[in-house]
């Protein structure tokens, strides 16, 4: 069979949104842009007692004595667990998100006529469309505290502020997520309008970038539990370091309509 001259084998692009890691901080709501009493949260440690729930063998199942032994017996598990402190009744999530421009040139590419083909096709779509939904939704996105997860669920007030870091062109916005869908992007919210159009603005480029700054203060009461996503990593050695708490899976990438 004739290959395909106009196909690459080796096509690959660079990312063009960059979050950093989430750190957690806990504090009071009525003073949470006072930074002198924001404290890191720490991840803590705690053993819980589970269920089993592997398969059983026949000879144990069909012995009743057996299975009440088998389903018995205590799983013990060492967690980690994170939660404010008794007096705070607010989490802030600190997090930085870079947009990089460049769409239109792969980082790596084997064909000449596939490049030049695919990089004629995403001028043309940013020269027509530049962008601007797909900017709205990322807004919209942080607008609405999506990158919170299971933190924004019965959250009481939550407030997001969002900064422009660039040199000059600094610029800020204010959302009330409580106000934002998550399940649409059917907003004509100014904010997010401006804010969607810095971004779309930045993804056009071919080698501009955005750095935003974000804040975002969730009250979810006194002393509640907080959920990072940080995965689990046993320590085996000798001396127990200190594990903060880090939220590192930040941006959704379902961008579609539900």
């Amino acid at each position: 069979m004739a290959k395909n001259q106009d196909t690459a084998s080796v096509l690959a692009f660079e990312k063009k949104l960059v979050p950093s890691d989430g750190y957690m901080y806990g504090t009071q709501w009525e003073d949470r842009n006072n930074k002198s009493i924001q404290t890191p949260l720490q991840l803590i440690e705690k053993s819980v007692r589970g269920t089993i729930s592997n398969r059983l063998k026949a000879a144990i199942k069909s012995d009743p004595v057996k299975l009440n032994a088998e389903v018995e017996k205590a799983n013990l598990q060492t967690v980690d667990s994170c939660a404010l402190d008794p007096e705070q009744d607010t989490l802030k999530l600190h997090f930085t998100l870079k947009v990089l421009g460049g769409v239109q040139t792969p980082s790596a590419c084997n064909n000449a006529l596939f490049k030049e083909s695919y990089s004629k096709a995403v001028s043309t779509y940013v020269k027509k469309e530049g962008f601007k939904e797909l900017g709205k939704r990322y807004a919209l996105n942080l607008a609405n505290a999506r990158f919170l997860w299971r933190n924004r669920v019965g959250a009481e007030n939550i407030e997001v502020q969002v900064n422009a870091l660039n040199k000059n062109s600094k610029q800020s916005w204010m959302f009330d997520a409580t106000q934002f869908s998550t399940r649409h992007f059917n907003n004509d919210d100014k904010q997010v309008a401006e804010l969607g159009e810095r971004i779309a603005l930045a993804l056009s480029s071919s080698d501009d970038f955005l750095m935003l700054e974000i804040n975002c203060f969730v009250q979810v009461g006194k002393a509640q539990e907080v959920y990072p996503s940080e995965e689990l990593v046993l320590d085996k050695g000798k001396g127990k370091k200190v594990k903060y708490s880090i939220q590192s899976k930040i941006l959704p990438l379902c961008i579609r309509k539900n």
